[in-house]
């Protein structure tokens, strides 16, 4: 992944949710495609966008697939402003009480008073609410309707992610051994890049970006790194889950994915609090490779259960 791979992230994401609130005001459908398909076309574009602008100005921009006049205008605008006035002005305009109405089980009754009693005023805020109880407290929101909703949030925020996710990085791996299927980072590589990861982020050395989910303030917080280790390509970031901050481990748990060839692995590495393995650094899942690397002995039920 290059080290720019963020500023496509970022133009990408902005075109998904240009997207997302043209859905919410049914416009016209041709466009709503065009948007799409050229942030699915920037994000895995191999060049950061900002090369492409200084090399050969807007022109350049306008010659990658999906990429027109229109959305190259807003392209130049992000990258030279950190802006794009047209999706200020969707945010603005767009009634959220029509993303609302978008999820499973809210109709316009209940979309108005979610955002007339709480006050929320996003999907992102919507997702704080139902985490904090506020959600549950209104009625005619039982059990079975708010864990639907808490669902679908999660879903449709985290989509973005995933979809990041599984899309190949544009670039050749060594293929695994014949007859053998790719197998995950090795522990201590993944462990070198959470360090590393960890020690970055306390030198504020590492750029941020402002998370969408559990952050009202819209607060630029959020370090990222990007590596490449033994043929793999990682990312890293503290994470920003639901479970996270409720435990108050945002910045304690890492979250890594890695990709090699069509390899995809996504795991969590924390500080293990209890058993043989506390005060160490853990691979959530692969608890028995770990004590192997720190050469820790675990109780048998945790060998065969890891």
């Amino acid at each position: 992944m290059t080290a720019h791979a963020l500023d496509n992230t970022a133009l990408a994401d902005a075109l998904d949710r240009i997207a997302e609130l043209l859905d919410a005001r049914r416009d016209d459908p041709y466009r709503r495609r065009a948007y799409r398909r050229a942030a699915q076309t920037i994000r895995t574009w191999p060049t950061p966008l900002a090369d492409v602008l200084e090399w050969s100005g807007r022109a350049g921009l306008e010659r990658i697939p999906y990429v027109g006049p229109r959305i190259a205008a807003l392209i130049e605008e992000h990258l030279t402003t950190g802006t794009v006035q047209r999706l200020d002005r969707l945010e603005d305009t767009v009634p959220v009480e029509d993303l609302f109405e978008a999820l499973p089980g809210i109709g316009p009754r209940l979309a108005r008073r979610l955002h007339d009693d709480l006050h929320v005023g996003s999907l992102e805020d919507l997702e704080v609410a139902v985490h904090d109880g506020r959600v549950a407290a209104l009625p005619g929101f039982g059990d079975r309707r708010v864990r639907a909703l808490q669902l679908e949030l999660a879903s449709v925020l985290g989509r973005g992610a995933r979809r990041r996710a599984r899309l190949r990085r544009h670039r050749e791996a060594p293929p695994p051994p014949a007859g053998r299927a790719e197998g995950p980072p090795d522990v201590a590589t993944v462990l070198a890049v959470d360090a590393a990861y960890r020690r970055l982020a306390e030198q504020d050395a590492l750029p941020k970006v402002t998370p969408r989910r559990f952050n009202p303030t819209r607060e630029r917080w959020l370090p990222v790194y990007h590596t490449e280790q033994d043929g793999w390509a990682f990312s890293a970031a503290w994470s920003n889950t639901a479970a996270a901050h409720k435990l108050g481990r945002t910045h304690d748990w890492v979250v890594l994915h890695a990709e090699r060839g069509e390899r995809i692995d996504h795991c969590t590495v924390v500080t293990e609090r209890r058993g043989p393995l506390a005060g160490l650094r853990v691979i959530r899942g692969r608890e028995a490779d770990c004590a192997r690397h720190y050469q820790v002995r675990l109780p048998t039920a945790l060998r065969h259960g890891a």
